[in-house]
């Protein structure tokens, strides 16, 4: 299966609580911190939620 490697890019003060539990749920805690997952559709959901965060490429295999 395809993975991605999503990279927290902006800072979580003032943002809803929502969206920092979805980051949070991604496994990042720290701006630049990077995390690779499987690309799933529960995945591609959080990522869309918090895409004005963070920063999306995909990983070869």
């Amino acid at each position: 299966m395809e993975k991605v490697k999503v990279t927290l890019t902006r800072s979580l003060i003032g943002r809803p609580q929502d969206q920092r539990a979805t980051v949070r749920a991604l496994g990042l805690t720290k701006i630049n911190h990077s995390v690779v997952k499987e690309n799933s559709p529960c995945v591609q959901g959080m990522i869309h939620k918090v895409i004005h965060l963070v920063k999306v490429e995909k990983v070869e295999a």
